[in-house]
């Protein structure tokens, strides 16, 4: 049989009291302080399902504190999840906070500081039961609590419309007790799920962090002709085999980037108009190339012409840029692109 606890039929001077009593005999010790002044109106409801209560409240806008001093040695260790029914909400606890429109859920450790906050009139419904019926580790409860689970998110496309069918529908106590345990397997698989994708997501950001300074690296050191994933693997202090793992979602393999940007840098510097103009060996020499066979094959396989033909179609189409501009003139530009080829 449900219990209701209603501000309905408390005068009105008593009623921001009888509600703070009222939630705290129901859940656990909290302080509700009403967001507007004048009338307050709420209610909550509450049935067992085995070892899982659920309970649904509906309130004028509030906001539900549990402080630190609310926290003994003797509170029992609750999982709460909430479940947003009408209205908005945000929840915060552990520097986080999830944000709650109708269908989204969250999850929070009544063991801890939490705040729940709702601007306008809402109704939520929460499900307390105890830590170790999860039997998930705590590193898993922690990654997730005050996170807005939202209803088309996995398993929660699933839960959520079960949790609200669980509480506004009446259960005898023997079918309580057996959906009580189904609840609890449900909850344990989304957990580990929504912890474990949590995890990945932070392993992958710290792996493309990783990938950035390496690439930094490589750009620093693009004139010395002993880079190599060896050399970059030492000086990062990591196998090479964890540099191709990290490597592995790049477009290309890292010795092939390495070399597409020595390319890069020595077509940039064959165009390069100046009164002297380096030779083409000097300036493959200077990005790292110590063998000048593989250049050219290299050079002309990216560029699709030799380096020599490269440097002379820049400097022709810098020549005729040149001339076009006034008081300018075509011989006087090309005083300052003499070279020699490779």
């Amino acid at each position: 049989m449900s219990l209701v606890l209603d501000t309905a039929s408390v005068a009105e001077a008593d009623k921001v009291a009888y509600w703070n009593d009222a939630v705290t005999r129901t859940l656990v010790p909290m302080t509700a302080t009403p967001r507007n002044a004048g009338s307050f109106c709420a209610t909550i409801t509450t049935d067992r399902c085995g070892f899982l209560q659920v309970s649904t409240i509906e309130a004028d806008p509030e906001t539900v504190t549990r402080t630190p001093d609310l926290i003994t040695a003797a509170t029992p260790e609750l999982i709460a999840v909430g479940l947003q029914a009408t209205g908005r909400a945000s929840l915060t606890q552990d520097t986080r906070t999830a944000e709650l429109t109708p269908g989204d859920l969250v999850l929070y450790d009544t063991t801890r500081p939490f705040t729940l906050d709702h601007p306008e009139r809402a109704r939520i419904h929460i499900l307390q039961l105890p830590r170790h019926v999860l039997a998930v580790p705590d590193h898993d409860v922690r990654q997730i609590v005050a996170t807005t689970i939202h209803p088309r998110q996995g398993l929660a496309a699933l839960l959520s419309p079960f949790l609200s069918a669980l509480a506004t529908t009446y259960h005898p106590p023997t079918v309580g007790e057996r959906l009580g345990g189904h609840v609890s397997d449900l909850l344990a698989t989304m957990i580990t799920g929504q912890s474990d994708a949590r995890t990945a997501n932070a392993d992958d950001h710290a792996a493309q962090a990783f990938v950035q300074r390496i690439r930094h690296y490589v750009n620093q050191h693009l004139a010395d002709p002993s880079l190599s994933p060896v050399s970059i693997a030492a000086a990062h202090r990591i196998s090479l085999r964890y540099l191709y793992k990290l490597w592995a979602t790049q477009e290309a393999t890292i010795s092939r980037w390495i070399q597409q940007r020595r390319l890069e840098e020595c077509s940039r510097e064959l165009t390069r108009r100046g009164r002297i103009a380096p030779t083409i060996s000097a300036v493959a020499q200077r990005w790292g190339f110590i063998n000048a066979a593989h250049f050219s094959r290299a050079f002309r396989g990216v560029y699709g012409m030799s380096p020599s033909e490269w440097r002379d179609k820049g400097q022709t189409q810098a020549l005729v840029a040149a001339a076009g501009k006034p008081g300018r003139r075509l011989d006087a530009a090309r005083s300052g692109v003499d070279g020699a080829d490779m």
